[in-house]
């Protein structure tokens, strides 16, 4: 069954009558209703077109949040070939909200990064809702110098509210973590590119997007804190969120403006989960070309290139 945000009621309401229809025409077959139902699906498809067209910032947070929106096992399900997992971070433990490896991406070996935030109740808790621990950003770590030391590019895929902000997690030095994951990806002397697939909420999601192409999918959001904690933050009032979203400037549209990603993959009318295959055809287009930018170009010059880029945030 489809799941439906708040905003698209109006969508909801006339595939409500849809479906209606055709459950009518299928029981009786001297009634013909393929006009009418032409006629509503011209409809919905023209009001759905018009409200992804003019999304509010918090309306763009629901997408990105949305249950039904691809997550990393879609993407590297369908992008990448040979997928050998690799586990732990060889001095605590594993954490499945980080899932690493290496594969092949259009038959080229790379190194794999992705935070998974899991498809249901289950799985949700496995990956822990997305939120890493030290000892996943540790093992984002520990894949990276593989990468670096084998001369793979390396491929992130972000979608995360956040670090997991637990007291195990603080007692096993999570701030410290966080900052030897960025500091690896800065250093890297292969290629590397980030696509925020979802959320890409805090540290914890720049731990893994330190790149050298920054991707964002069109309705995914990029903020130093949710919504919810901003508001909490700024007016003690967690129900503001609507406003911190605005006035934080955390859609890819306003980012691409600020010089703080690099590009903006188009999604299907309807945000990625209404047809999640065509959203990530689109990103793999994207995260091809942008590693093309990068071939046959020394260790040194990629390590350049990223740190020219960094350092230009905030100067235009």
């Amino acid at each position: 069954m489809r799941s439906y945000l708040d905003f698209e009621k109006p969508v909801a309401e006339i595939e409500a009558k849809i479906d209606e229809l055709r459950v009518v025409a299928d029981g009786d077959v001297n009634v013909a209703l393929d006009e009418e139902i032409s006629r509503l699906q011209a409809r919905a498809s023209k009001t759905l077109s018009d409200l992804y067209a003019a999304l509010t910032p918090w309306q763009k947070t629901m997408v990105a949040r949305h249950p039904n929106r691809p997550h990393f096992r879609d993407y590297c399900d369908a992008l990448i070939t040979d997928m050998t997992p690799l586990a732990g971070d060889r001095a605590f433990g594993e954490d499945e909200a980080i899932i690493t490896g290496f594969g092949r991406f259009r038959g080229e070996p790379v190194c794999i990064l992705g935070q998974e935030k899991g498809w249901n109740t289950e799985t949700r808790l496995r990956h822990n809702f997305g939120m890493a621990r030290p000892e996943g950003y540790r093992k984002a770590v520990r894949l990276m110098e593989m990468a670096d030391r084998f001369g793979l590019p390396v491929i992130s895929f972000v979608d995360t509210a956040g670090a997991y902000p637990g007291i195990g997690a603080e007692e096993r030095g999570q701030a410290e973590a966080i900052a030897r994951s960025t500091e690896e990806a800065l250093g890297l002397g292969v290629a590397n590119v980030a696509l925020v697939v979802g959320e890409g909420g805090s540290g914890g999601a720049v731990a893994i997007a330190a790149a050298n192409r920054v991707l964002m999918m069109e309705h995914a959001i990029y903020t130093v804190a949710s919504p919810e904690a901003s508001a909490s933050i700024l007016w003690r009032n967690a129900a503001r969120a609507q406003d911190a979203a605005t006035n934080m400037k955390i859609t890819a549209q306003d980012l691409l403006k600020f010089g703080i990603i690099d590009g903006i993959v188009p999604e299907p009318t309807g945000g990625a989960h209404r047809d999640p295959a065509a959203a990530i055809r689109s990103a793999g287009a994207a995260v091809a070309a942008a590693l093309q930018e990068f071939a046959g170009m020394t260790p040194q010059a990629i390590r350049k290139a990223r740190e020219d880029k960094f350092l230009a945030i905030g100067r235009k």
